[in-house]
């Protein structure tokens, strides 16, 4: 009983085997294959090389193409990539300060051959959000970070402000997460941003509000105490909203500016004191601010507040 031919290399073995076994000649094969002469020969050729593997499909792929990335460029989109950890559109635009213009696109394509992109499980929906543009000041969001180590067997507490139409960040470490710290880190802010602060946006936690903790607390539940926060905020004509409880991504920008702290900065650093993580958390700051941000196509910070560049992100 014959036995049909499973794999593409078996069935070209079955029209070539009679000329193998000389029953027949390629000419006489010809005429009762679908085959042309050329083709019966290659692959007569390929199978005294290579054996049956010679007949399996090769890739059609060019060997070579002239619009090929030069390996030189390619070597320096990676080094980029491992030293900074970026992703491919401000990879381009270091790139552009060294006078080498390339596609995003391509850059991804380079880094993701090299193994070198983030894999997720699970494919990502982005939702299109329409935001209203800010200006600078417009709105400022303020959260807390524990630091993750303890230093000295004690914790410590970051707390972090951004400026969300121009990515603007101010960071301060305390010793502890209190009203106290929250109302001096609010006065801190205000002193060093070179901008008016019109309203501030927090979560619901005791260092900035007692809407959740302490209202049903008070004597007088109709008139409850203002927070410390609160009061400071009205004194200083600086509205204070509040997000839904349970609901971090109404911060979301503080949120994903704390993801970039923990990656790029207590993920790759060592505090010996609590004064040599203020400091070297005082020169993160300022790396950041000099940064570029996709958000602000390209722009920095810094550049953003000087030049009043909106954020792009709608």
């Amino acid at each position: 009983m014959k036995t049909m031919p499973k794999t593409t290399s078996e069935e070209r073995l079955r029209w070539i085997k009679p000329i193998l076994d000389r029953e027949t000649s390629i000419k006489a094969m010809v005429k009762v294959c679908p085959f042309s002469e050329r083709t019966l020969k290659y692959w007569l050729a390929r199978y005294h090389n290579h054996g049956l593997e010679g007949l399996e499909d090769k890739s059609r792929r060019p060997k070579t193409n002239p619009k090929e990335t030069p390996i030189r460029i390619k070597e320096k989109i990676i080094g980029l990539r491992k030293k900074r950890k970026v992703c491919a559109l401000k990879l381009k635009w270091y790139l552009e300060e060294e006078g080498i213009t390339i596609h995003p696109r391509t850059i991804g394509k380079i880094i993701k051959r090299e193994g070198l992109t983030r894999k997720y499980r699970t494919k990502k929906i982005r939702y299109k959000y329409v935001r209203v543009p800010l200006k600078k000041g417009e709105l400022v969001e303020i959260d807390i970070k524990y630091v993750p180590d303890k230093i000295e067997g004690r914790r410590y507490y970051q707390f972090t402000a951004i400026d969300c139409s121009s990515r603007w960040r101010y960071l301060q470490v305390f010793e502890e997460e209190s009203s106290y710290s929250a109302t001096k880190f609010l006065r801190e802010l205000i002193s060093v941003a070179d901008f008016k602060i019109e309203a501030v946006k927090t979560d619901n936690g005791p260092c900035f509000t007692n809407r959740y903790t302490g209202y049903l607390k008070s004597s007088d539940p109709q008139n409850p105490k203002l927070h410390a926060f609160d009061i400071l905020c009205n004194n200083l004509g600086i509205e204070h909203y509040l997000i839904d409880p349970g609901k971090p991504q109404q911060n979301a920008y503080v949120e994903r500016s704390h993801r970039t702290d923990q990656e790029k900065f207590y993920n790759e650093n060592t505090f010996k004191s609590f004064e040599d993580l203020r400091a070297k958390l005082r020169e993160w700051n300022t790396v950041y601010n000099n940064t570029k941000h996709c958000s602000l196509n390209g722009k920095t910070p810094n550049q953003a507040l000087r030049l009043g560049v909106q954020n792009v992100c709608t």
